[in-house]
Parts: structure tokens; sequence; C-alpha cells
């Protein structure tokens, strides 16, 4: 597997686009292709894009590993037909790859365990349709836990990032028992490090911020990490990181585990006494806010100026179903039970209060959903 994968949910403006990008993806090394039928047209301007690859390059086409995903809750029947029509618009026989795409609530794990779905991915791999199922999970970490440990799933996609490591324990527990793990959208739902604010460039240096973090992942061990391209450019890092995956200085002498102490060094000067340590013990809530989720938000918006993407994404509270926080932080009631609980004895619903204050905003509309 590739250090990186080509995630197809951007490189949508025509079926041309998708060609050159995958073209890029190929002469980058890049050797997984990721899709998925939500993803609008992709699956079918990847198709095309596969078969004109194949024209022209037979052994490049033939070495890619090819991923799509499906929804859980389908019944039989229906999962049949859609998986059916996912092999048409790619123009394959086979997926080397099938996800359970977000299983992200205990039903979906359920559907995938022992109802409809564990029908549908039995039948899949037994006719030789598919050559693994795995999973994409936007959920908390029980569930993530429960279905690595359930024995079904040989790959799983997680939000595991540099700047939200709540994942990572699981990450390196999959791994650890050969379950391939992939990153989600490290650049953009890592903290829109495509688009680093200037507090974050210098926090960073000597590397950029996305170099930074892509390089953090794969040093931690992760299989792969998505890189959703919406045009060749956007592949340029897979080619400059070609040497990534170790701590070590690379090969022009910079230090990774030297830059990501002053990264952390510098968010703990800004934030001072209120850094939420991300230690969870203030929950449960009584109101369901989920507050290690917002003060996380909180410390990359003071701590490192990324308060774009953390308004960005605490305005999507509420509005994304399942695939994202519910609650926000207007709805703590300042009981104070979490006071007790944070051991580094945080004002918790001051800092709360502090964090809609500072990110609540008009809400965007979602790429997706």
């Amino acid at each position: 597997m590739s250090a990186f994968t080509l995630g197809t949910m951007r490189a949508l403006d025509a079926p041309a686009v998708m060609e050159a990008v995958l073209e890029a993806a190929v002469a980058a090394g890049i050797n997984h292709i990721e899709t998925a039928p939500a993803y609008g047209p992709a699956e079918a301007f990847l198709g095309r894009a596969l078969a004109r690859l194949g024209e022209r390059d037979p052994a490049a086409r033939a070495s890619l590993v090819l991923t799509s995903k499906l929804l859980p809750g389908a019944d039989l029947g229906d999962g049949r037909a859609q998986l059916r029509a996912c092999l048409r618009r790619l123009g394959v026989e086979r997926l080397d790859n099938l996800a359970v795409h977000g299983l992200n609530r205990p039903e979906h794990l359920a559907w995938a365990l022992s109802g409809p779905g564990a029908d549908l991915l039995a039948w899949a791999t037994g006719e030789g349709l598919v050559g693994q199922v795995g999973f994409s999970s936007h959920g908390d970490t029980a569930l993530i836990e429960a279905a690595l440990a359930s024995g079904r799933f040989g790959f799983c996609s997680l939000h595991v990032h540099l700047f939200d490591q709540e994942r990572l324990p699981l990450a390196r527990a999959a791994l650890a028992e050969g379950i391939g793990v992939m990153a989600i959208s490290p650049a953009d739902k890592g903290g829109r490090l495509q688009d680093p604010p200037p507090e974050l460039v210098a926090d960073c240096a000597p590397f950029a911020p996305l170099e930074l973090a892509y390089r953090f992942l794969l040093a931690e061990g992760i299989s792969t990490l998505t890189l959703g391209a919406a045009g060749p450019e956007d592949l340029a890092w897979a080619v400059r990181l070609a040497d990534a995956g170790a701590t070590a200085p690379t090969s022009d002498g910079r230090d990774l585990a030297a830059a990501l102490a002053r990264l952390e060094a510098a968010g703990r000067e800004r934030l001072g006494a209120d850094r939420c340590g991300q230690c969870r013990q203030c929950l449960p809530c009584p109101n369901a806010v989920p507050i290690p989720a917002l003060l996380r938000l909180r410390n990359l918006a003071v701590g490192h100026g990324m308060e774009p993407f953390a308004t960005e994404r605490y305005n999507l509270i509420g509005r994304a179903g399942h695939w994202w926080e519910a609650v926000d932080a207007s709805a703590c009631g300042r009981c104070g039970a979490c006071l007790p609980r944070c051991p580094l004895q945080l004002p918790i619903p001051d800092l709360l209060a502090d964090t809609h204050r500072r990110l609540a905003a008009a809400p965007r509309r979602r790429l997706w959903g």
C-alpha cells in the first residue's frame, strides 16, 4: 500500500479532470484509489479514467488497489444491487476492498455484524466480488473499538490526525493486529492545513504544517493517508514525502521530533492555564455536551490561530447527522458536574461559553450531505 491514497471526492469538475488526477497519482507512486457512490459522479468518472489508463499502461492499471464504500442500512437485496451498480460504474468485476461507509452508530455495527449487512458482506466476499471488507467511522471510541474487536474487518478508515489524536491508540492497536488503517483527510479535516494561519506556520517551522502532519502520521505507522486531489497539482506532497516514515531527521537534516515538541510548547504558551488536556475525565455531561471535542477546537483556535478551521467545524454541529457532534457549547447548563472530575481544575463552563462566543457563526454548507 502506498503511503498516500488518492481520494476521489474532489476531482469532479469533468471526467477529464479525474483522468488527469489519476495519471498524476500513478506518476507519484500512489497505488490505492478510494471512492464511493456517495461522492456524486466519482465512481463513473473514475471508471472511465481506469479504462483509459488500462489502454495506455496495462501494468500501471493492474497495480492499482481499488476501494469503494456502501452506506449501512440496506437490506440484502438492495445491498446486492448497490454493489453491482458500483462495479458497473467502475468497470470492474471485483473490488479489492469494500468498506461500510460511516459505521458511526451502534445500529450500524449491528447491521454489519448480525443484520442484513453481515449477509451482504458474506455474499460479496463469497461470490468473489470483494477481496476484503472494512469500515470507515466518524463514531466514538467505544464503537470503533468494538468494530475492531469483532474480527470481521480487515481495514479501517479513521479520523486520526496530528491535531486530533484521540483515536491514535485505536489505530496502533489495529495495526498491531494486522488491520490496515487509513487516515481520513489529514489535510482538510485535520485542520485545513492546506491553508494554514501564520501562527501555525511559525509553530511548525521548519516544516510546513501539512508536511509535519503527514510525517507525524507516517512515523506513527499509519498505513496510508488520504489525499483528496481536485487537480494534479494537489499530489505534489506525495512526491515530496518519499522519505517520510520515521521520526529521525529527514534527508535535509530537519528533526521531526524537535518540531513536534516546539509545536506543542507554542500551543501551551498561548493557552496558558486554560489548555484542555483532552483526558475526557469530564464526561459524561448531563446535557450531552461533548466537552473534549469542543475544547479541542478552542485549543486550536487560541493555541495555534486555527480559528477558521475551528469555526467551520463548530458550526457543523447539529447539521451533519451522525457524521459529527449534535450538541454545541450553548447547551451547557453550568451544573458543575464536570468540575471535580477535571485533573487540571479548568473552569469548564466558562471555557465552553468562551468557545461558543469565539466560534459560533452562520453555518456553511457541507461538501457532502
